[in-house]
């Protein structure tokens, strides 16, 4: 298992939004990517209370490089790295990491660090204030996941995913989501 990820070898190479990128995304995929409410909230209004979160991965650890610039944090320092799977009744849905700074949680009341199987969509978008600064998109070859992911989520294709740097009270946060078969096909 990679040291600061469950999900990945490596972190995924990200592309910046530009106008052109929307014609190029799959018309499945594209709904998922620019949805601006919580995902959570999606899935539920197709599965019901059948979504639940598993949580694959918790811990005060680095974030990636790339996430550490995103954010404006020092590389080394400790943020709270938190990947789950979002599933109905065993079907993969999506899979997300997030990366949550220690100010980020002073500043949210530390709602974020104690979630538990809790969707954070549910928290977030409770938040009067809550910002989407910014949106990349990546498709993930089959490479990029652990072998750890793979044997517990059947996993045999390109994953088309989107990562978006929200705010609360101007403190930011990184979520990552990765839009599996079963989210794309509803």
């Amino acid at each position: 298992m990679h040291k600061n990820s469950f999900l990945f070898t490596q972190e995924p190479h990200w592309k910046k939004k530009h106008p052109g990128l929307q014609q190029k995304l799959p018309t499945n995929v594209h709904s998922w990517v620019y949805e601006k409410n919580s995902l959570t909230r999606r899935l539920r209004q197709v599965y019901g209370h059948e979504v639940t979160v598993e949580i694959l991965f918790h811990r005060w650890k680095p974030a990636f490089l790339g996430e550490c610039d995103r954010l404006n944090l020092p590389h080394q320092q400790f943020n709270l790295v938190r990947e789950v799977l979002l599933h109905a009744a065993g079907k993969p849905l999506i899979l997300a990491r997030t990366i949550l700074p220690e100010h980020t949680i002073k500043i949210a009341k530390r709602n974020l660090s104690h979630l538990g199987t809790r969707p954070l969509g549910e928290v977030i978008f409770a938040y009067p204030n809550l910002e989407r600064l910014e949106l990349n998109t990546c498709c993930i070859p089959y490479s990029l996941w652990t072998p750890e992911l793979t044997d517990r989520v059947n996993i045999e294709q390109q994953v088309w995913g989107r990562r978006t740097v929200y705010a609360i009270q101007k403190q930011k946060m990184l979520v990552s989501e990765f839009f599996m078969p079963g989210a794309l096909e509803t």
